[in-house]
């Protein structure tokens, strides 16, 4: 198997949201042009001075979601932290803490999962929260690893925590939350296959410069009969580097040049620092700065793509996902040309069927001058070589698709 396959079977790290996409409707399709390297004049709410619009305001909406109707044959029942969670960070250095929750859904037997609703219990700390699928094989390595850690939890930047690596094209992700999101809905006759006795991990991400209050967050399953001739659904994960140069006229900062930045975050969050990197090897790439990055990714088996997300953090601007660019058969099936964090729910879009050796490529551009008006950023207004990393104040370029295959 070549680097690069290793890489996208054994890819550690990767974070962040994709429920099941609610009936709807198709995508509108858009150009294939490369994103701006730099802000363009048409776009008014694009120019450095002073002019951050409300989609990267760093407030998030904590108004509560209704839940939708349950469907016929359907049930819910609903997870819940046994106990509060006071998040600190854990390596001493840094305001983020990724903790991770063991759940028991109590499922006598095969079940599908058609639909997730979380509800963060403090949403003015909580980032995000995704749902891991634990198969009834992992289950006592799940206990051993809550067991053995103080506390509610354990810590799990990354991933769940149980892997040492995590398949980036077949994610064990069930469902999350970001600001934004609604309870995600599967459209008729497709769910996620839980088996008897499966449990639930709910990694929740606190972001510590709201503060340190305590959280009980909880995530309620939409469960059908497992006897339903259901198709499976899957998350494949699109990553692609970042790799933010300061500012001309602010470079001369300590953390200006990559390796020092690079530093920084592997000593915050330990091995999945070490993203930033093998990100590269996934894509076949070399560090480069640039606002621009992208990575293109081809396809191993027939896949047909059924809802699409993306997640960037507060510096994001744009981002874009396209199947075959460079092709007659181009077209884009997500397309944000002004990125709001707190707008970051999954988008159904028409059915797409990709075949072996097609490609699918996500393309993000990040920017500098976001940081000077977001009071995220109070303390950390000195521009700094922005790779990808996992605190609210660093960065992601992650694109999603939810996807059946035969």
């Amino acid at each position: 198997m070549t680097t690069r396959g290793r890489a996208a079977t054994l890819m550690a790290s990767l974070v962040l949201l994709l429920g099941a996409c609610s009936t709807g409707g198709a995508d509108t399709p858009t150009t294939g042009e490369d994103l701006a390297e730099s802000p363009s004049a048409s776009d008014p709410a694009t120019s450095e001075p002073g002019g951050v619009q409300a989609a990267h305001d760093d407030h998030h909406d904590t108004a509560p979601v209704k839940a939708k109707a349950l469907r016929k044959g359907e049930s819910r029942t609903t997870l819940e932290m046994p106990e509060s969670y006071t998040p600190s960070a854990p390596y001493g250095a840094g305001t983020d803490d990724y903790r991770c929750f063991l759940l028991d859904p109590e499922l006598d037997q095969d079940t599908w999962l058609t639909g997730t609703h979380v509800r963060p219990g403090n949403p003015e700390v909580v980032h995000h929260v995704i749902l891991f699928q634990v198969p009834p094989s992992k289950v006592k390595t799940a206990e051993a690893k809550d067991a053995e850690s103080p506390g509610e939890g354990w810590t799990c930047f990354g991933g769940s925590g149980l892997d040492q690596f995590q398949n980036v094209d077949d994610a064990d992700w069930v469902g999350a939350w970001a600001p934004g999101a609604q309870e995600s809905v599967t459209k008729p006759g497709f769910g996620t296959r839980l088996a008897k006795g499966s449990r639930i991990v709910m990694q929740v991400h606190y972001n510590l410069l709201a503060g340190t209050q305590p959280d009980t967050s909880a995530a309620m399953l939409r469960l059908a009969p497992g006897s339903r001739s259901y198709q499976a659904l899957k998350t494949m994960l699109l990553p692609a580097p970042v790799e933010l140069p300061c500012r001309a006229k602010r470079a001369d900062g300590p953390l200006c040049d990559r390796d020092p930045a690079v530093a920084d975050v592997k000593e915050r969050f330990g091995v999945e620092g070490n993203t930033a990197d093998v990100l590269h090897l996934l894509c076949g790439t070399k560090p480069k700065a640039g606002e621009v990055q992208s990575c293109t990714r081809t396809i191993g088996q027939t896949m047909t793509i059924h809802g699409v997300a993306a997640h960037m953090h507060l510096l994001g601007r744009e981002i874009r996902i396209e199947v075959n660019p460079g092709t007659p058969r181009a077209r884009t099936i997500l397309d944000i040309p002004i990125w709001d964090f707190d707008d970051q729910g999954a988008t159904p879009i028409e059915p797409v069927t990709l075949e072996p050796f097609e490609t699918v490529k996500v393309t993000c551009r990040h920017v500098q001058w976001l940081r000077d008006d977001q009071s995220a950023f109070e303390s950390a207004r000195e521009d700094r070589y922005v790779v990808w990393g996992e605190g609210t104040t660093d960065e992601m370029c992650l694109g999603m698709l939810q996807v059946t295959r035969p």
